[in-house]
């Protein structure tokens, strides 16, 4: 360093013990100075349990970090946390990592819904507080939110809207305060419940002055201007296929024989990037909801009505303006030829899938009759539907057929009925020839090599898929192959194996949970689920804002060309557009699946004691959960099944009783009761009716030692009412003082290897390992 002097000396040990002191250095027993160890910052989304504990997702990380209750530094779930990790992860026994949230990065609840309870006057006077407000989020529902005497007072019962000014803190964890910026309604009033669910998601009702006034500027009529550089197609017969009750018609289709034998088919959508321009009102609108939101008795649009179900919608016998994908294919269901460009069209006929399925499915000759001139064509589309579907089916696609169940309610929104919707060969064959619309415009513009926004569904995750092919060995089913690297035509296999079986459900089920989230990217990941190599979605403009940008690229690509300065624009744009619009998707999801279940619970209200049969959907270690032939869904808590103590096999998601050996697994048909349905906490319970023919599992040795008395153990298992999962109960740590094992299947240990540790993401978790290590 070139000092030599004294006092060189002296302000070197100066500067060194003051870098000491700020942290910069650190000295170490040797007396040797270093830079300090600086851990990596953890930072991930809490996500907590109505029972105190919760865990934190880290983003790379598969696994995530368990929170103990006390540790959560009152995080609420959804926010942004850094976390502290106190126990590092031990695979090999099964544990995960531990940690304490640090600090709180960003807060998710900036307002939230709920109903108000009023203080009177006096007591206004003496805490300066309107009254307290109980949240309607489960999550959050044991905290009071106190509401500042001043902005709106609203009555006692009102459903609210409560915008944050203080959170829950070491004085006061179990309350926050805020104040009152939006009465919704009263809780008695008709349609305030779902009103309630749409403002608590934060999904916007009312769309803006600067917005409404754009869509109404839009002429009503198409212009000569308007049908410049488009192919006129008014000529052609092309119908539309739709629900009955569907008002924003944005596909319409035709479909012929060429004269080599190939199949002609068109597919033509509502061109609405044409009116909803780049960085007007409406797009920027549009981009904020980036999708419609469906609920029992409500559409939520994306964009204005006078856009959605006028000008946008390809009604019957009005000429509007589309972007078509042409398509020549041949008898192997392959795509030969095709061609993608802005088109005017003329609808000849609004179908429904009724009318299709009566033509098609059920030969009905009156129906037949009253479109006689269509039928050809339509028998056609069934022909190229059939094509289409072994193409797919040969490399692969996974078809999940879930049933769907349709809410119908009174003028007041109370639900009267629930009935089921089945897919024909109408719905079917419009899914087809979608599917092969996006999956043409996808692999056009990847070929171009042009930044543009996919629907990718990636490869399951290794861990998930290897608990999946253990599963399955207790039904005699070996997977080859890796984990890792498992096809789809693989799961089809299994799928198709068991189809018709008593273990159908329980199998489809497994593997459904085995899969990731489908999503948008910028990238080209391939949708596994579909076995396709490029996808997206091109073919719902008026509700999903992704299609209107699959739109706005065909046209900039095709007039402003491919160009390195328009390839830059893009590329900068579309990961925002793509991640907002997944995000966005995932919470109209949310708010429809709440929904359902509001209402679902609202309808089992008044049948108390009533007997159903059903089919178990899930087991949990607290208990089973039973789904009704209308989708209705209850639980089983376990300390309410009497007939002996069960044990969990976690393996092959089963209830055993030990004494008995009653088994209750997935897809198996029981008889229940109904005993409670509540419709502020959203929870049905049912009470199972044994049945002296449930299947049994021959028990072949116990280790009672440490059990304990069998109804002590029943209420240890407390419920968490997390839905299928179980990922919100804490894993235990201490060792099991007692075990059961069962015969399950003569296969039921095949293909199981010896548990390794599998290696962190992360360097912090190797770094704490190898110092505890060393340590000890």
């Amino acid at each position: 360093m070139g000092l030599t002097s004294a006092a060189d000396f002296k302000m070197l040990v100066s500067a060194l013990a003051e870098m000491e002191r700020k942290g910069s250095l650190k000295l170490n027993k040797k007396g040797h100075f270093k830079l300090p160890t600086k851990k990596p910052v953890l930072t991930g989304i809490f996500r907590a349990n109505d029972r105190g504990f919760g865990f934190v997702s880290i983003e790379d990380e598969e696994d995530d970090v368990y929170i103990p209750q006390g540790h959560t530094n009152f995080a609420l779930d959804g926010d942004v946390v850094t976390v502290d990790i106190t126990r590092v992860p031990e695979p090999w026994n099964d544990k995960g990592a531990e940690g304490v949230v640090e600090t709180i990065v960003e807060r998710k609840f900036h307002q939230l819904v709920g109903e108000f309870y009023a203080y009177d006057e006096a007591g206004i006077a003496e805490t300066d507080l309107y009254g307290y407000v109980l949240p309607q989020d489960k999550k959050i529902n044991d905290m009071r939110v106190f509401i500042e005497a001043k902005g709106i007072k609203p009555v006692d019962g009102a459903i609210v809207l409560v915008e944050i000014t203080y959170y829950p803190d070491l004085a006061f964890p179990k309350s926050m305060q805020g104040i009152v910026s939006q009465t919704i309604g009263h809780k008695n009033d008709p349609g305030v419940d779902i009103l309630a669910i749409v403002y608590k998601h934060g999904i916007p009702i009312e769309f803006p002055e600067a917005v409404l006034a754009e869509a109404d500027a839009v002429p009503e009529t198409i212009s000569d201007q308007d049908r410049e550089n488009r192919r006129d197609l008014t000529n052609e017969m092309i119908v539309t296929i739709d629900g009955e009750d569907a008002k924003d018609l944005d596909d319409a289709v035709t479909v012929r024989k060429l004269d080599n034998g190939n199949y002609h088919l068109g597919v033509h959508i509502a061109d609405v990037s044409y009116y909803v321009t780049e960085d007007s009102a409406l797009d920027g609108e549009a981009f904020e909801r980036a999708t419609s939101v469906y609920l029992t008795d409500r559409v939520i649009p994306m964009l204005p009505h006078r856009l959605s179900n006028g000008l946008c919608s390809l009604n019957p016998n009005e000429d509007r303006l589309t972007m078509s994908c042409e398509m020549e294919i041949n008898s192997a269901g392959e795509v030969v030829n095709h061609d993608i460009f802005p088109s005017v069209i003329h609808s000849s006929k609004r179908m429904t899938y009724t009318a299709i399925n009566q033509i098609l499915m059920e030969k009905d000759p009156e129906v037949r009759a009253e479109y006689q001139e269509f039928v050809p064509m339509f028998e056609l589309m069934g022909e190229l539907h059939e094509l289409l579907v072994n193409k797919r089916q040969a490399r692969g696609a996974i078809d999940f057929e879930a049933p769907e169940a349709q809410i119908i309610v009174n003028n007041e929104g109370h639900p009267e009925e629930i009935v089921m919707r089945h897919r024909g060969i109408g719905e079917r064959l419009i899914e087809s020839f979608m599917l092969s619309a996006n999956e043409t415009v996808a692999e056009h513009c990847f070929k171009l090599d042009v930044p543009f926004i996919y629907r990718v569904h990636e490869q399951p995750d290794s861990d998930r898929m290897q608990r999946f092919m253990e599963f399955v060995t207790a039904f005699g089913i070996l997977m080859k192959g890796t984990s890792g690297e498992v096809s789809p035509k693989q799961l089809q296999k299994v799928l198709r194996g068991v189809s018709g079986e008593p273990e159908e459900a329980v199998i489809s089920t497994m593997l459904l949970r085995s899969m990731k989230q489908a999503k948008y990217d910028a990238e080209a990941l391939g949708h596994f689920g579909l076995g396709a190599e490029f996808y997206t979605h091109f073919t719902s403009p008026i509700r999903r804002y992704p299609d209107l940008i699959v739109h706005r690229l065909i046209r900039s690509y095709a007039t402003k060309g491919i160009g390195s300065e328009e390839k830059a624009k893009w590329a900068g744009l579309l990961p925002e557009i793509a991640e907002q619009s997944s995000k966005m998707e995932r919470r109209a999801v949310d708010a429809e699946r709440e929904t359902d279940s509001l209402k679902k619970t609202e309808y089992m209200s008044d049948k108390i004691g009533e007997i159903f049969d059903g089919v178990i959907s899930s087991v949990t270690k607290f208990g089973i959960f039973v789904e009704l032939p209308n989708t209705i869904e209850g639980l089983i808590h376990i300390s309410n099944m009497k007939e002996d103590y069960f044990t969990f096999i976690e393996n092959h998601l089963m209830l055993v009783g030990e004494r008995t050996g009653v088994s209750y697994r997935i897809g198996q048909p029981v008889k229940i009761k109904v005993t409670k349905a509540d419709v502020e906490t959203r929870e049905i319970d049912f009470e199972l009716i044994p049945d002296p023919n449930a299947p049994k599992v021959p028990v072949i040795e116990r280790t009672k030692k440490g059990r304990g008395k069998p109804e002590e153990r029943r209420r240890g298992a407390t419920s968490t009412r997390s839905g299928k999962k179980t990922e919100s109960e804490p894993k235990k740590t201490h060792k099991k003082k007692g075990k059961l094992k069962v015969d399950l299947a003569s296969k039921t240990n095949a293909g199981k290897g010896k548990k390794t540790a599998a290696k962190g993401k992360n360097p912090f978790y190797s770094a704490v390992a190898k110092k505890k290590k060393k340590k000890k």
